[in-house]
């Protein structure tokens, strides 16, 4: 293969583990409507991506080698690796749950009297009422954290939004 035919394989397998790794970042991100089509493309990115990743980082480091041998300069060699290396570092990150980290669960809430709650009139809440318990979570705070454990009226409950 020629320089120019091994530069584009790192180039493409580089633009293929970025879309894989961003477009559903991009897609599924809070305070966002989604379309179907997006959403569902995003998803399916999401599901097969630790595969696709997978040989790009392959098809890449196959390239980079073809890329030594054909290169003479190494400032240009050291490019290319660095382009390999992102590739690789790309396949690892695919098989990172961000949405795991960005939507953490709330473990102790803490509450306040209602009497000393200042929210704004519009603010929506889920209430939950067991027994002489109740408690009130803002959909605002709930919107970050998608799932607050907590223990009402001696029931372990799980409000989610």
């Amino acid at each position: 293969m020629s320089r120019r035919s091994l530069t584009l394989v790192l180039l493409a397998c580089l633009a293929v583990s970025l879309f894989c790794n961003i477009y559903p970042i991009y897609v599924i991100r809070a305070f966002r409507s989604q379309g179907t089509r997006e959403l569902a493309l995003a998803l399916m990115v999401t599901r097969f991506r630790p595969v696709i990743t997978a040989v790009a980082a392959i098809a890449a480091a196959l390239a980079l080698i073809g890329y030594w041998r054909a290169q003479p300069r190494w400032w240009k060699r050291l490019g290319a690796t660095a382009g390999a290396t992102l590739v690789v570092v790309f396949a690892f990150l695919a098989r990172v749950n961000v949405y795991e980290l960005m939507f953490y669960p709330v473990m102790h809430p803490s509450f306040t009297a209602a009497r000393d709650v200042k929210l704004d009139g519009s603010e929506m809440v889920l209430a939950v009422s067991i027994g002489r318990d109740a408690r009130a979570y803002p959909i605002r705070n709930i919107s970050y954290h998608h799932v607050v454990d907590d223990v009402v009226g001696g029931s372990a409950i799980v409000v989610t939004y």
